[in-house]
Parts: C-alpha cells; structure tokens; sequence
C-alpha cells in the first residue's frame, strides 16, 4: 500500500457537493465505490467520474419534480450507490436530504416526513411500501415516492398510488450534467433524527461546513490513504457512517464497498477485502462472539494458544506504546501470528490495517481481544450533533478504555455536574423547528451539553463514564450505571441483548435474550430439553444464568449484583419499537413490554 494522501480541505471545497466536484477534477479516472454484480461477484467499479455522470441523471429527474433549493428530500434504503447518487442530486441542487432508516418503524418515519414537510421519497421495495400503507393518512405532504423496485401491481379492481415511480421509469429520457448551486458552507445540508429512546426523535440540522470540518479534522488525526478501501456496513443514515464512511473517503480519494446486507457481512469481509472499517460496537461484538463460540467447539490446546496469542498481542501493542517494557512472549509472536492471529483476521478480510468503533461503548475485554490478535483497533467518541465525531484514539496513543483526544478545532470541558460540554465547527445549527430543545441543549457560550458523564485525564484523553439521565437508583440509595452492567454481561455469547432494572427496588434484576445455540449447550448441561422453552424462566435454568451473570460482573461493587433474571428466545427488535435503528435499547418500551414479568422478580420484596 502506498502511503500518500490527497486531502481536499474544507476552504477548497466550501461544500458537500463542492468536496465532490473536486474530487471527480482530482482523481476522474480512479475508482470511487465497488459493486457486487447483479449475479452478486465482487465486484465492478465505478469511476468518480462516471459516479457524476449517473448523479446528472438524478439531478435532471429531481429537476423535473419542480423541487426548489430548501425543500426536503428523504431516502429511506439500505447502503448503495443509488443513496449516494441520489444524496449528491439533492444537495448539489440546493435540496436538504433527510435519510431515514431503512427498517425503521411506520409511526417513527411518519413522523419525520410530516415533521420536516418532505416532498419527495426515495425507497427500496415492497417492504417499505408496506409499511408506507400503514400510515399513508399521515404522509399526504410527499408528492413523489421514488422506488427501486416494482411494488404495485393494478388490477381492474385496485389502481396504484399515482405518486408512485419505478427508479428505471424515473430516470428514463433524462440527462443533464452534474450542478452545484453556489451557497455557503453555513447552509443546512441535511436533517438527521436522532435515535429517540425517549420520546419522539429531534431533527440535527447539519451545514455543510459542520460535515466538511469534522471529516477534515478526523484526517489529521487518522490517515487514510487514495488506495484504501472502505466496507460500509452501518446504515448511511446513520451520521458516523455518512461522515466517517462516506464523505471521509471522498475527501481523502479513497474506494468504498456497500455490503449487501448485515447478513451477508462475513461473506463480504472475505469477498471485498477492505483496509478500513467503521462501525458501532455491535458488530465488534458479533464477530468476537463468533470466535468464541468457535472456540468453544476446539480442543484444550486450541484455546491455549488462543488466549496465549491474545496476551502476547497485548503485550506487544502496550509496548509499542509506550506503557511496557520488553517481554519473553515477543519471541514467541511470529509463531502465535501465523497460528492463530492470522486466521482470525483473514475472517475480516486479512487487509485491515485500521477498524474505528463509535456510537457506543465498547467492551474492554472485546477490544483487548482484537487489539491482541494485530488490529489497529480505534474507539471514539461523537453524537450525532456534533456531526458527529468528538474524539477518538488514534494508532501512535491508543487508550481503548478511553474516547481519546478531541478533534483539532474542537473544545471539551467537564461542567461542574460532570457532564461533558463540546464546542467546535462541527457542533449542529440546532434541532429542526424545535428552539426549545436547541436553547436547552446549546448555551448561550456555545457549549453543547452531551448528556454524558465524563472525565478528562492530564493528556487530553476523555473517559465517558455514564449517562446523566441513564442511572439507575436502589431504594438503598446506591447508584448503578446499568449499561456498564449490560455491556459486562453481553460479553458472555450466552447473552445476545441484556436490561438491567431495579429504579427505587432493594436489588437489581435483569432482562435478557438468550442466544439459541447456546441455549441448546446450556439445557444439555442442566439435562433439560433445549425445545422445552418455558423452561428457560425455570428456577434451576435461573440459577444457572445469574451463575454466568455473576462472574461478569463480579468487579462491580456488591450492592451492584445481579439476584434475579428474565430470560427469553425471542430478539427485542425495531420493528416492536423496543431498540432504536442503531441497536440502543428503548428502556420505557422494555419496562412497559414486561412490566408483569418485572413484577414477578420483586414479588414478597
């Protein structure tokens, strides 16, 4: 790989549509995005040059809709090339492009395209057409619904929605050079809603400049290279993969793969062979579950050598930074590399030189794992209001159980109630139609209030400790952070999702999602059928599950154990509105979904 850069700055491009047209002048020839095959080869590349010529397209069937600069525009499919094609139509025309996520639920999404007045929608199929029907009442306001495939078939009783078009149909007879209306880099590029796990979601209002400046300042921290290759798996309307996995290539020259589904991400690793990753910790924590359940089925002698791989991986990143000396395991790495270390990696591909986790914390133990098997493994820190980084690690200071050190250009400060405050470029403009929420969540000095405990070492490096509202109080008065818990007892590949309960009740309990197989191994162990699901709120399979709980957590203090458990087979999932699109639990939906089942774990207490 050849180490060299080609960075458009924020004054060169002064825009979104701006940072393209620059870089199609840049690199015309060079390949901006592969692609599967519609046999489902990887993989054909598109050239930035070609990727403008398909974006004029867009940009003369958008003309067409009489749409004007300010208008809103939503797209609601998984990642590809159409959502970038159709995201570089509308903001080069002046439009605001609102992504929506593409398994997100009917009231949530409704909600967004009446509340921002969208008037036209770009969709994938039938089952967001599906859900669309659900609440058409609400959605008068969009005159055109754009979709990829076909999804109404008349008949001589049903006639279709005339605002629907096939994107083939849409497209067709149409032409047009790629435009970029002149504006400043103050002007609202886009309104993302945050993941509401309370109450409706708020509309970020991003500027162009916000993006640009927080994509600059990530490439002065972290390299990335025109030879690189991004594999972008977290949906694009989420605002880490839009400004770390979408503009941060663009910027810096660098190729990018969609997957073609969360499903298909292992085959695609292989397939695709990216260099960078960015994704939440969710994903981490499925492969790392994966190798462990893996492990589970080898011999003695291969978990030796794994856990032996892993600490003389540690041993070696501490010393590469700085923090340890020399030790006797170094001699014994190029033979754990090759047995070990190398084979986990090439189940990501074997090119990965750089693998950025943010949107949530990420497990020490997990990162410990990775850090030790060879992979520059980065956490950082960001919201979807700042645009949305704040911090991260970077290869030469690597703390991974901290954020890291701000971005160049952005302020950090502990208030005195603990919470964090940013100042920067990138923090938003402010929520959309929401000026009370704006004025409560930035000050009149332009601090933006996080909502996130934190504190802030001699170095810069910044430690998020917790959440302000998300503290859970035993009627002993101790105080419990239950996500530090969850993600302790998620590390268990027993465990796929976890809740921690106890507000105002003498001890804490826990709701869990077991994971199928290793509900099968566990009812072996207890010589119970693993069909005899009713089973699994049984007392000894209790007993057995607060056991493994238990030795998770046994670092927390006393007053923060687990005493009794709900466990169930069935996923909390979006569609039920008990997760947000990003994966983070909607504790009220939880609490109210087995309020009864809660009731039975303090019951005499």
């Amino acid at each position: 790989m050849t180490h060299t850069t080609d960075i458009i700055d924020p004054q060169t491009a002064r825009t979104l549509p701006g940072l393209f047209g620059e870089r199609v002048r840049r690199s015309p020839q060079a390949c901006a995005y592969r692609r599967f095959t519609p046999e489902e080869r990887c993989c054909g590349d598109v050239s930035w040059k070609e990727v403008r010529r398909l974006a004029g397209r867009w940009q003369a069937a958008l003309r067409r809709e009489g749409l004007q600069p300010g208008d809103r525009v939503a797209v609601m499919l998984k990642n590809c090339l159409e959502w970038v094609l159709f995201d570089l139509a509308a903001l080069g025309l002046g439009l605001v492009t609102v992504p929506l996520f593409v398994n997100d639920r009917a009231e949530n999404f409704s909600y967004i395209l009446k509340e921002t007045g969208a008037r036209l929608l770009l969709i994938e199929g039938i089952e967001q057409w599906q859900r669309i029907e659900e609440v058409g009442d609400r959605l008068s306001g969009i005159e055109r619904i754009v979709t990829l495939e076909r999804v109404c078939y008349p008949t001589s009783s049903s006639e279709c929605d005339v605002r629907l078009a096939e994107l083939e149909t849409w497209l067709s007879e149409v032409t047009g050079e790629y435009a970029m209306r002149e504006c400043a880099p103050a002007e609202l590029a886009t309104i993302v809603y945050t993941s509401g796990t309370t109450g409706n979601p708020k509309g970020v209002m991003l500027s162009h400049g916000n993006i640009l400046e927080n994509a600059y300042a990530g490439l002065q921290l972290v390299a990335v290279y025109p030879d690189d290759l991004f594999l972008s798996f977290l949906p694009l309307s989420h605002s880490f993969e839009r400004t770390v996995g979408y503009y941060t290539p663009m910027m810096a020259g660098a190729a990018v793969a969609h997957v073609r589904s969360i499903d298909k991400l292992a085959e695609d690793l292989v397939a695709v062979r990216p260099t960078v990753l960015a994704s939440v910790p969710r994903i981490y924590e499925r492969v790392h579950k994966k190798i462990m359940v893996g492990l589970d089925e080898k011999p003695a002698l291969v978990h030796y050598l794994f856990y032996l791989a892993v600490k003389a991986g540690w041993q070696r990143f501490l010393h590469r930074q700085g923090r340890a000396g020399w030790h006797p395991l170094f001699l014994l790495w190029p033979l754990l590399k090759r047995a070990v270390a190398d084979r986990v990696m090439a189940g990501l591909g074997g090119r990965v030189r750089l693998a950025i986790s943010g949107g949530a914390p990420l497990s020490p133990p997990i990162a410990r794992v990775f850090i030790g098997l060879g992979l520059n493994l980065l956490q950082g820190y960001g919201l979807t209001e700042t645009s949305p980084v704040v911090s991260v690690n970077t290869i030469e200071d690597n703390l991974p159980a901290t954020v890291g050190r701000p971005y160049p250009g952005v302020e950090v400060m502990i208030a005195d109630n603990g919470e964090l405050l940013v100042r920067g470029p990138n923090v938003m403009l402010g929520y959309w139609q929401n000026e009370a929420a704006t004025g409560a969540a930035i000050d009149r000095n332009g601090w933006f209030h996080t909502g996130d405990l934190a504190l802030i070492d001699a170095a810069g490096h910044i430690n998020i400790t917790g959440r302000r509202k998300e503290i859970t109080v035993l009627s002993t008065g101790e105080k419990v952070p239950p996500e530090d818990l969850e993600l302790a007892i998620t590390v268990n590949p027993l465990f796929e999702q976890a809740m921690v309960v106890g507000e105002g009740k003498p001890y804490l309990a826990v709701l869990v999602v077991l994971n199928n197989r290793q509900w099968a191994k566990l009812a072996g162990r207890l010589g119970i059928s693993p069909e005899r699901t009713d089973l699994v709120t049984g007392g000894r399979v209790e007993q057995a599950l607060l056991a493994e709980i238990a030795r998770r957590i046994a670092r927390f203090p006393g007053y923060a154990q687990v005493r009794r458990v709900h466990a169930t087979l069935a996923p909390w999932t979006v569609q039920e509105g008990l997760i947000t699109a990003t994966l983070k639990l909607r504790r009220k939906e939880l609490l109210a979904r087995f309020a009864r089942e809660i009731e039975v774990l303090y019951a005499g207490h």
